[in-house]
């Protein structure tokens, strides 16, 4: 997609703002742009939905594990859903939505996941070297690991790439991720 965007919109992909229904209209005329756009929030909605749904499974199985508040983990009677914990991840994302412009709070996501994902990516060359025999039956991944390390260094790319392009948002990030490690060691030692 960047590669079509670049190649495409050249100098104008920094004076758009919306840069997939840009290349669409050029190809297929302000029908084709309304498409894509119309794929494109359907896309973004189902991005959030994946946020909005694992979010509260994660704060459901640290209180669970005795790392969060243990009301965090009490299921509904009805429902058999973490109910407290949908409510502040419901909470949570409100006011991350009022905090800033998208492209702010998008910094913020991409900073965070992007460290998030590398260093998950990263654990596999731990488990696969703790586990009895190498682990490579354990923990696949094909082309590992070339592939892997190839993935943990684009995420080390994205998030420098974010970190240059907003430093200011990104310190606010990585404050927040830092301020996580003692509220975890406090958990842990209860």
């Amino acid at each position: 997609m960047n590669f079509v965007c670049l190649r495409v919109l050249g100098d104008g992909l920094d004076r758009t703002s919306t840069p997939a229904s840009e290349v669409v209209r050029l190809a297929l005329g302000e029908r084709g742009a309304q498409w894509i756009a119309v794929g494109v929030a359907i896309s973004t909605l189902g991005f959030l939905s994946q946020g909005m749904l694992t979010g509260p499974r994660v704060y459901y199985a640290m209180a669970r594990d005795g790392l969060f508040f243990e009301r965090v983990g009490r299921l509904g009677a009805r429902t058999g859903a973490p109910v407290t914990a949908i409510v502040l991840q419901g909470v949570l994302a409100a006011a991350i939505a009022c905090s800033g412009k998208y492209g702010e709070i998008l910094n913020f996501e991409v900073t965070v996941d992007f460290i998030s994902f590398g260093m998950t990516a990263a654990a596999l060359f731990v488990l696969r070297r703790r586990a009895f025999g190498g682990g490579a039956g354990l923990y696949r991944a094909p082309g590992h690991p070339v592939t892997t390390g190839i993935f943990v260094l684009a995420c080390a790319g994205i998030v420098a790439s974010a970190i240059a392009s907003s430093p200011a948002n990104s310190a606010m990030a990585l404050a927040i991720l830092a301020a996580g490690v003692p509220v975890y060691w406090y958990w842990s030692r209860r």
